[in-house]
This record gives structure tokens, sequence and C-alpha cells, in this order.
């Protein structure tokens, strides 16, 4: 099959397009025929230097990079009980470690898989995973229905799934976004829009019970100062 590997730690430069082994399936595991695949900060920033990509993926080279993946089942485990030969899924692979995504073929095991929605197309199920994951588990248990919450940078891939969540949690959801992006994420459930050219949230909000800031520097200061007594800010 072919892949994209990596030899060495740098550039684009240094990734390359190879013919490698079709990987072969362990009993928990099942064989995707990958149809898309996502990249994000976790991805690009490993393969420029060499401590990085050893923490990440180990010493072992070339290396396949790359987590998130969607497409078909092609191969199924003799322990694999979800899923058979046909069906489309998506899912963050072996994170943190190899994951092998950038392949046309990925080996992956059952339990780090989900069935794709019908109205999903693979592009977007491939780009959820990391990004939806990351929002779920910090607002996980530390929102409650009725809480008032503040998502920085709501059209972002984090914030825009984060506003999402915390909506079907039952939170009031404020969000920061520029003008252009103020339809949007009152579309995805965002109960009040802030334009972070024209308005200063901290001005504006007050009695925050949680916030989910993905700037750090001044924006988390002044995300401090708009929580209520007990409050949570989260920078992510």
């Amino acid at each position: 099959m072919k892949a994209i590997i990596l030899e060495k730690a740098g550039g684009p430069e240094n990734l390359h397009l190879a013919e490698v082994a079709k990987p072969s399936i362990k009993d928990n595991e099942v064989l995707v025929a990958v149809k898309a695949i996502s990249l994000n900060p976790a991805d690009v920033k490993p393969k420029y230097q060499d401590k990085m990509l050893n923490m990440m993926y180990g010493e072992k080279r070339p290396v396949i990079l790359g987590w998130d993946i969607a497409g078909t089942v092609t191969e199924v485990g003799t322990d694999v009980t979800n899923f058979k030969v046909g069906d489309k899924v998506f899912g963050m692979v072996n994170f943190p470690g190899v994951g092998n995504a950038y392949a046309e073929f990925v080996a992956a095991p059952e339990a780090h898989l989900a069935t794709m929605p019908d109205n999903v197309s693979f592009e977007e199920a491939a780009a959820t995973t990391l990004a939806a994951l990351t929002a779920l588990q910090i607002l996980e248990g530390r929102i409650n229905k009725g809480d008032k919450v503040l998502i920085q940078a709501g059209s972002g891939g984090v914030g825009h799934f984060a506003i999402q969540i915390a909506k079907a949690m039952g939170a009031f959801v404020n969000t920061t976004a520029s003008a252009k992006n103020s339809a949007f994420v009152t579309s995805i459930g965002a109960d009040n829009a802030i334009d972070y050219h024209t308005e200063k949230f901290e001005e504006i909000l007050s009695d925050i019970d949680f916030v989910l800031d993905t700037q750090g520097s001044q924006v988390l200061e002044n995300s401090v100062k708009v929580l209520k007594s007990g409050g949570t800010a989260y920078k992510q």
C-alpha cells in the first residue's frame, strides 16, 4: 500500500510517499481503508523536533504520522463484535502512540473507532475526532445544567464543538467570535456572541461558572475576571 513516511524530524520536505507493507490485524482490531484523515497541531508540531517526535512516536524510523481517520472496514478480527466489513467508521487511533494514519490502510483497535452517522462525510468525520474529544473531555464533569459558560474563540476547531456540547448539557453559552462568524456560532447553539474586535467580554460578562479558553495570555487573565466565586477557567 502507499503511505506518507517520515524518516527524520524536520519540515514537510522530509515527508515522502512510499510503498510499505499493508498492516495485518490483531484479534481485537479492524482494518480500515482510509478515505480521509485530518491534521491537528498534535500532528504537525512533533515532526519538527527529534525530542518531541520520539516522545510521541518512539524512535523507530521511518514513521507514519497521524491519528484521525475515517474510512471503510475491510477486515475484522476474531474478537471484534461492533463492526463488520463495509461499515463506515471514524476515530483517533492509538493516541498517544503510533496511529499510522497517513496511509491507505490502518489497523485500529475496535475500541478506538465509532460508526459514522449517515449524514456525515468522510472528510467531516475525520476532522471531528480530536477536536470534539478535546471539547468533551474538558466540559464533561465540569459544567452542569443551567451553568453560565464562556467559550473563547467559538468558531475555532475546539470552540465550535464546545459550544454544541455545552448547549446539549443545558448550559447558557456565551462565546467570543468575529462579527463574520456570529451567525455561525449562534446557529450551533451559542446564546450570546461577543465580537472580540469591537467589544470587551470582560466588561460585558460576570458571574460565569466556567470558561474554556483556547488563547491564553491576556485573554486567560481577563477570563478569570468574569468568573463567579468558585468558578473555573480552563486553558486548553
